[in-house]
């Protein structure tokens, strides 16, 4: 008997611990991987060091600096959809643990345990690193200060998912019994902590949105985990896409609303602007294979190999280029999803949609172009519409593994044509 107990708990414990991936989306485990590789490359980038006039070390944050990185924050700024991506996931999660009898007390305590016990060692680094700098090296205070809120700023993510994964039990009453009211009174707090916060001119009361807007982000999840957005189709979704950036740019740049047109500004205290950027990001959406999951990761790590083949140091080069691998993927994929709509409909929208939305950054750097490239220029455009034209064909017609390196291929001939011509 007690063996066959034993037997029982041990079968109910593994089976409470098993992964069953057959359920997950893994489109959004790419998204969110991608996301944190993101992170972790831009954070390495915003911050540099180097020896002044005098010998002593400076601290700079040469990326924000460049002229083109506020426009860079429109599309880079990736931390909405962690939001996003993490409201799929727990609501996901949580619905799998009411239906094996677990209640909220349960669900809080495992997700903050997941999120604590791995800060707690990164937390007791910076205490003993901090403490033998200071008072063993004597390192000078105020470059210790520059170090130590660089390293520790990031952290706050940490505070506010945290946040949203303790509600989630609560949120997800709230959607389940009012979602659309739900997402427009979280807006409405939004709108209002800002409203507050700029016309008092009091910082601080932005803090209140660390939950108001990371809860609006995490409810767009909710509604993508209920198959909202995937009951869309390619044109909705990237009218979304498009409407949410068109939105963004009228809020900052013709009603002067007093955000920042970078959105690294916008992020601590948390605004607006990210709710909008949430939203845009459901501009992605394609089911995803295990085999073909795998042969990302592969093909994931031979990318690496190929950008960084030796240990030299990482640059803006190598950046550039591992950014070009990356939205090249996504632009092969989401290609694939708007395959399957009308090609006139998808013509229309790449041709007005997508040129407005790649000019809210481009009219930030913009410079005039001379009269006599005009014809150059229109005949350009009408090649590269006739190409798209066909290119949308073959993709109803081929699968995106066999059409991608004839695509790379193409890219390659032109620039070695436009070498030529130049």
């Amino acid at each position: 008997m007690t063996q066959n107990a034993g037997r029982t708990r041990s079968s109910v414990r593994a089976e409470s611990t098993s992964i069953d991936i057959s359920s997950r989306d893994l489109t959004l485990d790419i998204a969110r991987v991608t996301c944190v590789i993101l992170v972790v490359v831009i954070h390495l980038l915003m911050v540099g060091v180097g020896v002044a006039s005098d010998g002593e070390l400076i601290v700079s944050r040469p990326l924000e600096n460049q002229t083109w990185f506020a426009a860079a924050t429109w599309v880079g700024q990736i931390m909405p959809l962690f939001f996003v991506v993490g409201g799929f996931a727990s609501l996901t999660a949580w619905r799998s643990l009411q239906r094996r009898g677990g209640g909220a007390a349960q669900y809080v305590r495992n997700r903050v345990l997941r999120l604590a016990q791995p800060a707690l060692p990164l937390f007791l680094f910076y205490v003993v690193v901090v403490g033998v700098a200071r008072f063993v090296i004597g390192v000078d205070p105020a470059m210790l200060d520059t170090v130590v809120s660089g390293a520790g700023f990031p952290l706050w993510f940490l505070a506010a998912y945290t946040l949203c994964q303790s509600l989630v039990p609560f949120m997800a009453g709230m959607h389940a019994r009012a979602p659309i009211r739900t997402v427009l009174v979280l807006l409405a707090a939004v709108i209002l902590v800002d409203t507050l916060r700029f016309s008092t001119g009091i910082t601080e009361v932005g803090l209140l949105n660390l939950a108001f807007v990371w809860l609006l982000a995490q409810q767009f999840g909710f509604w993508y985990a209920d198959g909202w957005f995937a009951a869309r189709n390619g044109w909705q979704l990237f009218g979304i896409a498009v409407g949410s950036y068109l939105l963004l740019y009228l809020i900052i740049g013709v009603f002067k609303a007093p955000y920042s047109w970078d959105m690294l500004a916008n992020l601590n205290p948390a605004t607006l602007p990210l709710v909008l950027l949430a939203l845009a990001s459901f501009m992605l959406g394609e089911s995803v294979s295990r085999v073909r999951y795998l042969m990302a990761a592969l093909g994931f790590c031979g990318v690496l190999v190929m950008v960084r083949p030796d240990a030299s140091a990482w640059n803006m080069g190598l950046a550039t280029a591992f950014a070009a691998v990356l939205l090249g993927s996504v632009a092969i994929v989401q290609t694939r999803r708007l395959a399957r709509e009308n090609t006139t409909v998808m013509m229309l929208f790449y041709t007005v949609g997508l040129s407005a939305f790649t000019a809210i950054p481009a009219a930030l750097v913009w410079a005039p172009v001379p009269l006599e490239a005009a014809p150059s220029i229109v005949l350009v455009g009408v090649l590269a519409q006739l190409g798209q034209y066909c290119w949308l064909q073959a993709y109803q017609k081929q699968e995106a593994r066999l059409l991608a390196p004839i695509g790379i291929r193409n890219r390659e001939r032109g620039k070695e044509a436009g070498i030529k011509i130049l």
